[in-house]
């Protein structure tokens, strides 16, 4: 309905149509703004990021999340209430029903000429945090509640949308079956000991046993338990009846770090399938991240630049790289060797039979190959217990796929499918039998060749987005001492 269809004598029934007409989402309109249409009325509804003008005219940017884009409001200052007004700043949630137009300004197709205004919740400008532009990161880490509502988490937070998304989609493109592991667990799938325990007893008052030790067998679950650090072996039980399957949830790591790499909630994808083995492995995951990337670039383009322009100018053409490029696959030996023979100076020595950190993976990425690396056939004393052990003894069929200022992104490997040869592991590194029973009872009936890996979904959005910290791509971090909303 056009403005000038409507009678002056009809301006009641013009104003109940306004208050009632649908919103309108922010990225349909600067999207599709033939879907609308030029001269019509629309309602949209969102939270004011500037707002500007002079005693005639005010211009407000109005942000609904729906896309990084803003669009401008162009307000008569003459046509709406003094005080009303007032409460129009940023920060505000607005909704404003009117004509969208042409507009002559630069960088934007259209703009709304507002009719009527609404104001849901004000926001003080002496106490709103976001008042300003030019926040640090680091001071946005203290007010994670708001921080969504800046630019920056804005596209961070819709990236992260879309590569949830895509995950799924690709798994269930390929047949692949969605597996809920739990999430409080009696065993350690790393075997590292960092865990957060799980319990119902009394803090203030802990039974003991005769020994003197905490007596578990009166907590909930009746024995100790803790938050899950993988999915992974829950999810092999799966995949020794479904064949293929993959798990996507939280996960826990109780390291005290406060490193720009570590968090202690985070969230992984872990894929788990039969029949596999370390060469379908790699082939899978580097498809995988392929399609990730490729979806990344298809339908987060505005995003992407603008995260390109405020912090990471080779981002789109680092995504890019990944996706021209064949993964090299190099033994872990050959890596070692490589290195050693660099003479370049690492911060930890390299020799056969370390594990290798960040320094030496981004070296063999971005200085010898100048690709992603997928490393296999890991020491086996550096790896866990479930491992496939390879002829030779001392080596296990691992692999690491290590990308461009991530380093290592996916870890995984062919996993032991021999009932004795995981036996003798499990009993030389003193992992106790009686937790594992079920574990190792898919390998007594019907065992099979399975393969899996686990990509941390927090090292693919620091990928994605070009970000240099873990905790700004994630909603909510939860680091030590670190544990609000």
């Amino acid at each position: 309905m056009h403005i000038d269809l409507i009678p002056q004598w009809h301006i009641l029934t013009y104003n109940i149509f306004m208050s009632e007409t649908k919103r309108t989402k922010i990225a349909e309109l600067l999207k599709t703004p033939e879907k609308t249409g030029i001269g019509n009325l629309v309602t949209i509804k969102g939270w004011v990021r500037t707002k500007r003008g002079n005693k005639n005219v005010a211009f407000i940017a109005l942000n609904d999340g729906s896309t990084i884009h803003s669009i401008q409001v162009v307000v008569d200052l003459a046509d709406f209430d003094e005080e009303m007004l007032k409460l129009v700043n940023t920060g505000a949630c607005i909704s404003v029903s009117g004509l969208l137009v042409e507009s002559p300004g630069a960088g934007q197709s259209v703009e709304m000429h507002a009719k009527q205004i609404e104001v849901y919740g004000s926001a003080d400008p002496d106490l709103y945090p976001l008042q300003k532009k030019g926040h640090t990161l680091e001071f946005l880490r203290e007010i994670a509640h708001l921080r969504p509502r800046t630019n920056t988490f804005g596209a961070v937070l819709r990236i992260r949308h879309n590569m949830a998304y895509a995950i799924h989609k690709y798994f269930n493109d390929k047949g692949f079956y969605y597996i809920h592991t739990p999430i409080i667990t009696g065993s350690d799938a790393e075997g590292a000991g960092a865990m957060f325990r799980v319990t119902t007893l009394d803090m203030n008052n802990l039974p003991k046993n005769e020994s003197g030790e905490i007596d578990y067998s009166q907590d909930f679950f009746g024995k100790s338990t803790n938050l899950t650090v993988s999915g992974q072996l829950n999810g092999e039980l799966a995949a020794l009846a479904l064949s293929e399957i993959y798990t996507f949830g939280p996960t826990f790591r109780a390291e005290n770090s406060n490193t720009p790499r570590h968090l202690a909630e985070f969230w992984m994808i872990e894929p788990e399938m039969a029949f596999y083995d370390l060469n379908d492995n790699m082939d899978l995951a580097e498809d995988f991240l392929k399609y990730l990337i490729r979806y990344a670039l298809e339908h987060c383009k505005d995003d992407l630049e603008f995260l390109e322009k405020m912090y990471d100018k080779e981002l789109i053409e680092r995504l890019n790289f990944v996706t021209n490029n064949d993964f090299e696959r190099l033994p872990y030996t050959k890596a070692v060797e490589i290195l050693v023979a660099s003479g370049q100076k690492f911060e930890f020595p390299v020799e056969w039979g370390v594990d290798l950190q960040s320094e030496h993976e981004r070296y063999l990425v971005e200085k010898v190959f100048n690709k992603p690396v997928i490393l296999i056939d890991y020491p086996r004393d550096i790896k866990a217990f479930y491992m496939k052990q390879n002829d030779d003894g001392k080596t296990v069929r691992a692999m690491d796929v290590l990308f461009p200022r991530i380093g290592e992104i996916i870890g995984g490997s062919q996993r032991e499918e021999n009932y004795e040869k995981l036996m003798d592991r499990i009993h030389e590194l003193n992992i106790p039998e009686k937790d594992m029973w079920w574990y190792l009872e898919t390998r007594k009936f019907g065992t099979a060749p399975h393969a899996g890996f686990g990509l941390g979904f927090e090292r693919l959005m620091l990928f994605v987005t070009g970000m240099a910290n873990i905790r700004d791509v994630i909603p909510f971090p939860r680091t030590p001492q670190t544990a609000d909303f």
